[in-house]
């Protein structure tokens, strides 16, 4: 009996290893076959000739085509910020760091699947038009943008100065869908503007200033430098940095802007990646340091990358207070790999991650103090901040926006005005204690 027990249990346990082995070997085998380059080249080659040989049109495709486009499939399904570039497009991506280009002024990304209007351009035909952070972008020029790469839409929103697009929009808050022809100009974009849009940079009530930066471009970090100059020429004592519809722009610039706010040698951002090549660290330099006044600064869904960076960092390190929504969450970076024949490849490589380590991507960056806008208040101070859009409206509505309320300004400089008046108080104690204590004895 016990001689058939002993046999029972030994024949389960090679049973056993029997199944569990032929599972480890036909994992084996299927991890092997997907991870066989010549296997799966040759697979690739049979589909191509096959397509060249038997596609009704295949007499009026060339391997170009065919390779450009399997090229094109393959680097869209890893994520919606890597792309393979044809000669035109990889010339049109040189254009964006010139600073001006043919188009509508409006900076798109992909969320949830959906072509989304990150921020538009100030003083652009989008913002003139409306056209607000948020909305998605359902058709242009009635080609369902379902489908359609974010490098192709860009494509198809610029364009010569004078000519046209018509765009379908749906806006998320209300649900309605809007239809607007904009017509493509030469966009410029000016980087750092004062409350009023323009370039003078007043200060306000109790020495607070204000600073907004559209995007980060290759001269923004100089522009905010002669920004903070008038101000502080003027008496400041507390800054509101607005990054509000910031749809980001240059590395180098973010890390620039924070060399205003931080001592020299302190971490602003690093990058990692599997290559290690791409692990890099940004410190500040200590250039251009304004002094330690309190900062606040301003941001909401519109934020992206570069000043999630800025947001990010300033937050982690304690030098400003975040205030409004949160952030995007674009938090990747993108290598231009230049391949022959004039292409190139745009690919995902690392990741930003603020100085605590905290991962952008995906993630945004949550305020210190979150302040919540209705959607109507939202379009207001889109429309108040946009230079001659609101002369172009009817006199109710001019009523309307010049009373209604931008609440996460009005939180930032309230928070200013605390601030600086417990500093202030604060700074008294101190003088008082020192005026008051009993002057030293010694014993003899």
């Amino acid at each position: 009996m016990k001689k058939r027990l002993i046999y029972s249990l030994v024949v389960s346990v090679l049973a056993l290893n029997v199944v569990f082995g032929a599972q480890r070997y036909l994992l084996s085998a299927e991890s092997d076959a997907k991870n066989d380059v010549y296997g799966n080249l040759r697979l690739f080659s049979i589909v191509l000739e096959r397509v060249r040989q038997d596609y009704v049109d295949g007499d009026q495709l060339t391997y170009q085509d065919l390779i450009h486009g399997a090229l094109q499939g393959m680097l869209n399904t890893l994520d919606p910020h890597s792309e393979f570039l044809d000669a035109q497009k990889y010339g049109e991506l040189k254009k964006d760091t010139e600073g001006s280009f043919g188009g509508v002024g409006i900076q798109v990304g992909v969320r949830g699947d959906f072509l989304t209007v990150i921020a538009p351009i100030d003083d652009t035909p989008a913002s003139r038009a409306g056209v607000m952070s948020g909305d998605r972008i359902i058709k242009i020029d009635g080609r369902n943008t379902e489908r359609l790469g974010l490098q192709d839409a860009v494509k198809l929103l610029r364009g010569e100065p004078g000519s046209s697009v018509n765009l379908t929009l749906m806006r998320p808050s209300g649900g309605t869908v809007l239809e607007v022809t904009l017509e493509r100009e030469n966009i410029k974009v000016e980087t750092v503007r004062d409350i009023n849009g323009k370039g003078e940079f007043p200060l306000g009530e109790d020495k607070i200033g204000y600073v907004r930066l559209t995007q980060f471009g290759e001269n923004s970090s100089r522009e905010l430098s002669v920004a903070l100059k008038k101000l502080q020429e003027q008496g400041l004592e507390g800054l509101i940095l607005d990054l509000r519809d910031n749809p980001g722009g240059l590395l180098d610039q973010a890390a620039q802007v924070c060399d205003r706010f931080l001592p020299a040698k302190t971490l602003v951002v690093s990058t990692e990646g599997r290559d290690p090549s791409e692990r890099r660290e940004f410190r500040s330099t200590g250039r251009d340091l304004i002094p330690k006044l309190p900062v606040v600064v301003l941001v909401n869904g519109g934020s992206a990358s570069a000043s999630e960076i800025v947001a990010g960092s300033l937050q982690d390190l304690k030098r400003a207070v975040i205030v409004g929504e949160k952030t995007f969450g674009k938090g990747s970076v993108q290598s231009i790999i230049p391949l022959p024949g004039g292409c190139a490849v745009r690919l995902t490589t690392a990741k930003y991650y603020t100085p605590s380590h905290k991962v952008i991507h995906e993630e945004g960056i949550t305020p210190d103090i979150i302040v919540p806008m209705a959607p109507e208040e939202t379009e207001a101070v889109f429309l108040k901040r946009t230079p001659g859009l609101v002369e172009s409206l009817d006199s109710d509505r001019q009523e309307r926006l010049r009373t209604a309320q931008d609440v996460q300004l009005e939180r930032a400089v309230d928070l200013l005005k605390g601030i600086n008046l417990f500093t202030q108080r604060d700074g008294e104690a101190s003088k008082s204690a020192k005026l008051t204590r009993p002057p030293k004895m010694s014993l003899n």
